[in-house]
């Protein structure tokens, strides 16, 4: 019976530790993180139609520039689902558009010409409005798609605040690096696999606690006798 309890022990434990494994990833990331999947042009070359993305959940006080962003703002839109735009200006930034032309032309924030190595054939400018210049208000953003020429962005809309956005709008920064999501699912899968374990450990240990029982032969008849 010593090798039955130690086994029932053993489930018990495993289980536990697997319980809280998956438990504690699968409500960590449901937390800290989410998924969807671009369905316009955008933000391409950066991210296209049909890519899958994963974004942590940021409070607004988080979202720096160059930042890409997830949010909801159905006024604009005409829905509630989440748009993706890259954070080109903050609260406090002077933001102006453009200086030279075609590929040539660039943005300036805060008077600093805007490396912007991400954007669709090199075109900042992508064709409207013929300029902009936007002073970004305390808690707001100003944010435009990486397709210049194919994105409805803080440009599409001069007369709400200049284009900018509540930063409190703001759901989540779309991740590049996945490696903590990764580190999530593997420690939910474990948490799987030792729950299994710990099954197995637990009819193992009945199954052997059975053949013990049947082991022990039955007591003589004179052994019943006072």
């Amino acid at each position: 019976m010593g090798k039955a309890r130690g086994l029932g022990i053993a489930a018990v434990v495993v289980g536990l530790v697997g319980l809280l494994s998956g438990l504690g990833g699968l409500g960590y990331a449901r937390y800290a993180f989410g998924g969807s999947v671009v369905s316009s042009e955008s933000m391409t070359p950066t991210y296209g139609p049909g890519d899958r993305i994963v974004y942590e959940r940021i409070d607004a006080d988080e979202v720096r520039r160059g930042d890409v962003v997830v949010f909801s703002a159905p006024e604009r839109y005409g829905f509630a689902g989440l748009v993706m735009e890259r954070v080109v200006g903050v609260g406090g930034d002077h933001v102006q558009c453009c200086t030279g032309e075609g590929t040539d032309a660039h943005l300036s924030v805060n008077g600093k010409p805007l490396r912007e190595p991400y954007v669709k054939d090199g075109d900042s400018h992508g064709g409207y409005p013929d300029s902009y210049d936007v002073r970004v208000p305390k808690g707001r953003l100003f944010l435009l798609g990486d397709h210049r020429a194919n994105s409805r962005d803080s440009r599409a809309f001069p007369d709400d605040h200049g284009g900018t956005l509540p930063a409190s709008a703001v759901q989540g920064r779309v991740l590049d690096d996945h490696t903590v999501p990764t580190a999530l699912g593997v420690a939910m899968m474990v948490g799987v696999v030792l729950v299994l374990v710990a099954v197995g450990l637990g009819i193992t240990a009945m199954v052997v606690r059975r053949k013990a029982r049947a082991a022990v032969p039955p007591a003589p008849p004179w052994a019943l006798q006072s």
